[in-house]
């Protein structure tokens, strides 16, 4: 088939990779979102799907929005028989969805119907999910509702954070986007209707949600901050500022701090929670960079009864 391929984030760049290997489909183009300012000097930089497409000698489109008559127009001169679509980044309107013959297939880091939205690895591991995955469906008006061609599932590790399952999940759901792309044009795969039980929403993960309350058990500060390492980022507040939370440790048999107090030993630094303590072992000062939390505890000299959150 010919392919027009959708994506933006370094997390899509297995996906187009796959496709441009698998020899069977021409990526004719790519559709991406417009350079960001990126860097201490905000100078304009191209997507890492762009930068790859470019390296591969693929025409890239960068529409301000999918709806504008001008990509539209060159989307219908390509003539793509399918468009693959991973984490691209604006919501496509139908006169684009039309264009393909068969559509617009979309690989989505979640088990469908599970975790509808921009953000489902987060919130699969703040809500503990011990098996995740990736699914292909066919992208219609809906949120994420669209029928189901494939899923590849994964087990989710005691330690991951977001950036570790994502990353897993983006070459794992390569293969599945590629082995999708085959069964569409030899007509083996039937697209399957989600179910309406199971359905649940993984909106954007804001600043606020990833605020740590040290009055929530300790499995809930741990799952709040595995799920938002690296991005947005867990956080606290210590003396006043902001402290970004990058790895806590939960300690079941460690009962005796309050919740938000701090002990420093050593070289270990534990919080009380809601139930039991855990380990603070890499953190964020505001303006400086991640440090160990015992190298972070000895330069601002916690005293005794200190706590986070205050």
């Amino acid at each position: 088939m010919k392919l027009v391929f959708a994506g933006t984030p370094e997390v899509a760049v297995p996906a187009l990779d796959a496709l441009i290997a698998s020899g069977r489909h021409e990526v004719a183009a790519v559709v991406t979102r417009p350079d960001a300012p990126a860097g201490r000097g905000r100078r304009l930089v191209a997507s890492p799907v762009a930068q790859r497409a470019e390296e591969a000698g693929i025409e890239v489109l960068k529409p301000a929005r999918p709806r504008d008559e001008d990509f539209l127009a060159r989307l219908r001169e390509i003539a793509p028989d399918c468009c693959p679509v991973v984490a691209y980044g604006a919501l496509l309107p139908k006169v684009a969805l039309d264009v393909p013959a068969r559509g617009w297939v979309n690989l989505h880091f979640s088990l469908l119907p599970a975790w509808r939205g921009a953000a489902p690895v987060q919130h699969a591991l703040m809500a503990g999910d011990q098996v995740t995955g990736a699914s292909t469906f066919l992208i219609e008006e809906g949120l994420d509702s669209g029928p189901v061609y494939g899923v590849v599932t994964e087990d989710v590790r005691p330690t991951d954070t977001s950036g570790d399952l994502l990353t897993r999940l983006a070459f794992a759901g390569a293969g599945l986007l590629a082995a999708t792309m085959d069964g569409i044009e030899d007509g083996t795969l039937q697209a399957v209707p989600q179910p309406v039980e199971g359905v649940t929403l993984a909106p954007k993960i804001r600043v606020e949600d990833a605020h740590v309350d040290f009055a929530a058990p300790a499995l809930r500060v741990d799952r709040v901050v595995r799920g938002c390492t690296p991005a947005p980022g867990a956080w606290t507040v210590f003396r006043g500022e902001r402290l970004k939370l990058i790895q806590a440790v939960p300690l079941p048999d460690r009962t005796d701090l309050a919740p938000g107090e701090l002990s420093v030993g050593k070289n270990n630094v534990y919080a009380g929670t809601g139930s039991y303590a855990v380990e603070l072992v890499w953190v964020q000062p505001q303006g400086k960079k991640p440090m160990k939390a015992a190298d972070w505890a000895r330069g601002v000299r916690i005293a005794p009864g200190e706590r986070l959150g205050a």
